[in-house]
């Protein structure tokens, strides 16, 4: 038998699913992906335990390579665990453990979307053709500021900068000061030793296309939590979500919500991102830490002005009442929300 034909009938196993580097887990280059792969090249039907990132999109395997697996017939879910503790003792893998099961010879529905309870799937179900129609959060979603190089570098030749981005670290540069030193400066917000701070920085020295510099936003982390459903949305290490004010930028630990002219629309913003609805749709692909823009795709956009279908001046529990109805969701819809997620301030 050549080796092209050599096929098992079932294949079952739980392969290691990440390569140890000297950094922390977070830096591990994740490998369960390829053993997946020679598994279904050998096998007719194949049964593993894996970590579950990829069923979200989520993790460090290619993106590519996710969508490929949510889109084939013949893989389908049987089991799923978001606290991986449940299932290999004092072992913390973020977006939970996974048994998948395909076969070759039969066809089911593609993954698509996946969801862990369904309540969930049901929800998404209502609010998916809004998002189809109108557009969700991502799209109004801003990453971190970024520098004029040519400015820069003509001014401080020794940086020598060929990035742009704003890292989470850049505030060890000299360029940032501790107050503002010209009228000409830009506020700079970013973390440093865990804590949220400002920095001052001449504006000349950042770029101003196709952002949300010169406007009103809702700035939050890009990374925090565990990515656990009904967890509260800020952590202790950057505190909770805050509207910034024009001329405010922002590095790389935050993103930045909406590209708001009136104060009254950042607000209205910043309290449904608190809201119970927008947490548990942004709960759908939020399962790691990892809070950027694509995991905002489910949580629809709104009209946050004042000629709105939802009155923005109300208590956050009450917009949330308002998004419910708007949504069509049932008793037990929203029960689900209520119990699964917490409130915010």
């Amino acid at each position: 038998m050549s080796k092209e034909d050599f096929k098992f009938d079932v294949v079952i196993g739980n392969p290691p699913y990440q390569e140890e580097t000297a950094g922390t887990s977070s830096s591990d280059k994740p490998i369960y992906n390829m053993f997946m792969e020679e598994a279904y090249k050998i096998g007719n039907i194949v049964e593993l335990i894996t970590p579950g990132r990829f069923l979200f999109n989520a993790g460090a395997t290619p993106s590519s390579w996710n969508k490929k697996m949510l889109a084939d017939s013949h893989l389908k879910v049987l089991y799923y665990q978001t606290n991986s503790n449940q299932v290999f003792n004092n072992t913390d893998i973020k977006g939970g453990v996974a048994v998948t099961y395909r076969d070759i010879k039969k066809d089911f529905e593609p993954i698509g979307t996946f969801t862990i309870f369904n309540e969930l799937n049901s929800i998404l179900k209502k609010v998916k053709n809004d998002v189809l129609k109108k557009g969700s959060l991502t799209d109004i979603i801003f990453s971190q500021n970024k520098f004029n190089l040519e400015e820069l570098n003509q001014h401080y030749p020794e940086l020598n900068r060929t990035d742009k981005r704003l890292e989470s670290n850049i505030f060890k540069y000299d360029i940032f000061k501790l107050t503002r030193e010209s009228s000409d400066d830009l506020k700079i917000l970013g973390v440093i030793n865990n804590k949220r701070c400002y920095r001052y920085v001449n504006k000349k020295y950042i770029l101003n296309d196709n952002t949300n510099l010169t406007n009103y936003k809702v700035l939050l982390p890009k990374s925090n939590g565990s990515g656990t459903l009904g967890e509260v949305v800020s952590t202790p290490l950057v505190g909770t979500p805050l509207v910034g004010t024009p001329l405010v930028g922002y590095t790389r630990t935050f993103i930045g919500i909406g590209n708001f002219k009136d104060e009254v629309e950042a607000n209205a913003a910043l309290k449904y991102v608190k809201s119970k609805f927008a947490r548990v749709m942004l709960g759908i692909l939020k399962v790691t830490q990892d809070n950027n823009p694509g995991k905002w795709k489910w949580v629809p956009i709104q009209d946050f002005t004042s000629s709105s279908d939802i009155d923005w001046s109300k208590s956050i529990s009450e917009i949330d009442q308002q998004l419910y109805k708007k949504y069509d969701l049932s008793e037990e819809e929203i029960d689900f929300i209520e119990t699964h997620v917490k409130e915010m301030d």
